[in-house]
């Protein structure tokens, strides 16, 4: 992925993103806004080690999805709750095999995903939207999952519901920047900093990046003038940026910890998350993400694929990815 603007522009081709403003990063972040936090400098990064519970097995690793194998980037999402459901099932049982794979002979903390990861995470994520914008087709797909397949996609469609629904189209063409997040176990390195100096599990963390800018993949500010990788209003860095860059991925992810435990974390994330954005939805969303994430790290990984959409007129087109 480049990191030159992408311009949105009236009604083209499939390929050409149309006239919208990003599902990620289209809610202000109203509550990022408040008083001074702890003033402090910003320390320097450090590498993570997963503790033994998150190595991936070598032992439960099943083969590598060949090319052949894997899921267009396009690919037909059944419209029958039994096939959808088929398709799911199978779906996140090879991309939890590929995961593993990627995590165990791949090197996630350098470069980017691998293929088989990111094509089955896009298949999964496509699906899940349109769950999302199918409510009826959702509730009759959840009832023929395997039961823990069922609460995983139902947090993730709830979640991704609760974000359509403060997303709003506009019209007339802007210019989005967008580029590659940093390597899946980097990013990882800087959410645990995060949590040992002010205590905001990685998770929660992990999935308002994940809201805001998909990991860093918008670069643009939000049309409320809200900056970086999390999204943060200049006033509100200035109390709670340390003295860091805005744009700084390890600053940006250490001024948000710092503001989160301001507002009442790790005691009460739903009133931390509220003043970070004044919606109930918003909250929603991320706790259920963050939620998937402590059920299994290979959710994590998993969502740093998920891709940039934006919101259109005419419907929802995605920015990033294959």
């Amino acid at each position: 992925m480049n990191d030159q603007p992408a311009v949105i522009s009236p009604p083209m081709p499939r390929r050409t993103m149309l006239a919208a403003a990003l599902a990620a990063v289209v809610v202000p972040l109203s509550g990022c806004g408040g008083a001074a936090g702890e003033a402090a400098s910003v320390a320097p990064r450090e590498s993570v080690t997963l503790p033994a519970s998150e190595r991936p097995s070598a032992s439960s690793q099943g083969p590598e999805p060949s090319v052949r194998d894997l899921p267009a980037p396009d690919e037909a999402i059944p419209k029958d709750p039994k096939r959808l459901a088929d398709a799911l099932t199978r779906t996140a049982g090879r991309l939890r095999d590929a995961i593993d794979d990627w995590r165990r002979t791949g090197d996630p903390a350098k470069g980017e995903a691998p293929e088989p990861v990111v094509l089955l995470s896009l298949y999964e994520q496509r699906v899940y939207r349109y769950l999302a914008r199918n409510p009826t087709v959702a509730s009759r797909t959840y009832g023929k999952l395997p039961k823990d397949m069922a609460s995983r996609a139902r947090d993730n469609v709830t979640a991704i519901r609760d974000l359509l629904s403060l997303a709003h189209p506009v019209s007339g063409p802007i210019k989005i920047k967008v580029e590659s997040p940093e390597p899946a176990d980097a990013l990882l390195a800087d959410f645990r900093r995060a949590e040992r100096r002010f205590g905001v599990e990685w998770e929660v963390l992990a999935a308002v990046m994940l809201v805001e800018t998909k990991f860093g993949r918008v670069r643009s500010p939000s049309y409320v003038g809200a900056k970086g990788p999390m999204q943060f209003m200049p006033g509100t860095w200035k109390a709670y940026g340390m003295g860091g860059d805005i744009d700084d991925t390890g600053d940006a992810l250490l001024a948000a910890a710092n503001y989160l435990h301001a507002s009442g974390a790790p005691g009460d994330y739903r009133r931390a998350l509220y003043a970070y954005n004044h919606s109930q939805a918003y909250v929603d969303a991320v706790l259920l993400h963050a939620r998937q994430m402590k059920r299994d790290i290979r959710n994590y990984y998993a969502y740093y694929t998920w891709q940039v959409y934006v919101i259109t007129p005419k419907g929802e087109r995605r920015l990033t990815g294959p």
